[in-house]
């Protein structure tokens, strides 16, 4: 009788399943198993990182003040005339909301920027700002298929900012300035540049 109440125990138990091999495996495999392990957590990290999708998450605002002339001794007495504005334009919205508008003004001494003002996007990796020789009305793949100047990294995804356009750059040569994502090939907006304006 004892031995059927141990028979009839032991056949009512479940069965070890996936958890005993598992198990199995590792004892008999623990390099493999580490490794796995490794792998698997330097995937993971590699995935934060190259995705950041905390930066989905996080704003970061921005109030550059209007560019002016630095003063020079050629100036005279009247000091240096304020910024003209030679092109104003709205964004339009493309992979990301993006919303405000970009300038393009000049100074004085000859330098020239790109302004964002009322600016506003989604926060990303790796996202810059570049001038476009495609219309901002243009398919998003054609940012990335024509001839651009980058004027630097996105200061935030918020507020106004400037970028400085490097000296001997033809801006008659764009017809856009873009929000681009290097990462992953992607325009988050654009807005015009309209020469004349």
């Amino acid at each position: 009788m004892e031995g059927q109440a141990t028979a009839r125990d032991t056949a009512g138990a479940p069965p070890d399943g996936d958890r005993g091999r598992i198990r199995k495996l590792v004892r008999r495999h623990p390099r493999v198993s580490l490794g796995v392990v490794v792998g698997a957590v330097a995937l993971a990290i590699f995935g934060f990182l190259w995705f950041r999708p905390d930066k989905l998450f996080v704003n970061s605002s921005i109030n550059d003040a209007l560019p002016s002339a630095q003063a020079s001794p050629a100036a005279g007495r009247g000091g240096p005339a304020g910024p003209q504005i030679w092109s104003s334009g709205s964004f339009r919205s493309l992979e990301h909301d993006t919303t405000g508008v970009a300038k393009l003004i000049s100074l004085a001494d000859g330098r020239m920027f790109v302004r964002l003002e009322n600016f506003r996007t989604s926060n990303g990796p790796d996202v810059i700002v570049i001038l476009s020789d495609a219309p901002a009305t243009a398919s998003a793949g054609a940012f990335a298929r024509g001839r651009f100047q980058t004027l630097g990294a996105l200061k935030a995804n918020i507020g106004n900012q400037n970028y400085q356009i490097p000296a001997g750059v033809d801006v008659s040569r764009f017809r856009s300035v873009v929000v681009w994502c290097r990462r992953f090939h992607v325009a988050f907006g654009a807005a015009p540049l309209m020469l004349g304006n």
